[in-house]
């Protein structure tokens, strides 16, 4: 259930009975011919669909996050790296003060990841609070799936192109595009990365049969709400 469609009083006749939420995190950021908003869209209903059988409040997605190498994409937005840690960490407290004590943090950005380590920091400063830090994608029953279907997938490639990610009237090429040369596209400014990749996808197909794309939809869910049942000790 999304926290917009309570009030605070159902919140607190829930901590009664249960202690248990859910924080999407995403970014703002290119992604070729898909949504510039594919990595808050993602987490956000990946976390939803897994908590909803469990009535575990999911909170809204947090849509910026840190991806500093697309920024000579135009309609991304990045943030510096503290900002973002701070944001998560005010957020974190809020949680905390108000009684939810297993925090699952489903990540759609690989950019994000520093909040993991955020997250440890500040379990070890509140430990009667348990956190776990999830990158749905790539969780490994997810990805051995994305690898089942196509080794070659990537950053704006098929497996980020979900009927929900795609736009209206907008075309996606049909040859296979080549992967990106990874440990190479590290070493480039944000210029030198809009030229080397061109239209933002890393590599692989742009689109995959529905039914495909719903199977592996189908296992990220079931993966993301087992986390949320834990065992959390």
């Amino acid at each position: 259930m999304r926290i917009e469609e309570l009030n605070w009083m159902q919140v607190e006749d829930y901590l009664n009975r249960d202690n248990r939420c859910v924080l999407p995190i995403g970014s703002t950021e290119q992604h070729a011919y898909l949504s510039l908003s594919v990595d808050s869209i993602l987490s956000e209903k990946v976390a939803v669909d897994a908590a909803e059988v469990l009535e575990v409040p999911v909170f809204p997605r947090l849509n910026y996050g840190i991806t500093p190498y697309f920024t000579r994409f135009p309609g991304t937005v990045s943030l510096r790296v503290e900002t973002a840690l701070a944001v998560a960490r005010d957020v974190l407290d809020s949680l905390h003060n108000a009684g939810f004590r297993r925090i699952l943090i489903v990540n759609g950005h690989g950019g994000n990841n520093p909040v993991a380590a955020m997250a440890q920091e500040w379990m070890a400063r509140n430990t009667d609070t348990r956190i776990r830090f999830h990158n749905w994608w790539m969780a490994p029953k997810t990805w051995a799936k994305v690898k089942a279907i196509d080794p070659v997938a990537s950053h704006a490639s098929w497996m980020e192109n979900f009927p929900w990610t795609r736009l209206r009237d907008v075309a996606v090429p049909e040859k296979q595009k080549p992967m990106a040369d990874l440990d190479h596209l590290r070493l480039l400014n944000p210029q030198q990365v809009r030229d080397y990749i061109g239209d933002g996808n890393y590599g692989g197909d742009y689109q995959k049969a529905d039914a495909i794309m719903q199977q592996l939809w189908d296992v990220a869910v079931a993966e993301t709400r087992d986390l949320i049942n834990g065992p959390w000790e």
